[in-house]
């Protein structure tokens, strides 16, 4: 299969100065490197921020159940 694709001129130079420095031709190169990337699991991402991810809370502040004993039962649903 034959792929075409643009690449960003700093990408380009990057690439042909490695293949270059390897001694190898620049499509074995990146075939190489894709059969890396593919052969690599994922790294799984999380969609929460570090700041969310990190936040320790409020020391002192109630817990959510200390609130329980205050709130109303459920009202019956009426039946028609």
């Amino acid at each position: 299969m034959q792929i075409t694709i643009n690449l960003p001129p700093d990408l380009e130079q990057d690439l042909i100065h490695q293949a270059t420095q390897s001694n190898i031709p620049l499509p074995t190169l990146i075939l190489q490197m894709l059969r890396r990337t593919m052969q690599t699991p994922p790294i799984p991402v999380s969609q929460w921020s570090e700041a969310i991810l990190s936040y320790q809370g409020i020391p002192d502040f109630p817990a959510f159940e200390s609130y329980r004993d205050e709130l109303l039962p459920p009202r019956e649903p009426e039946i028609f």
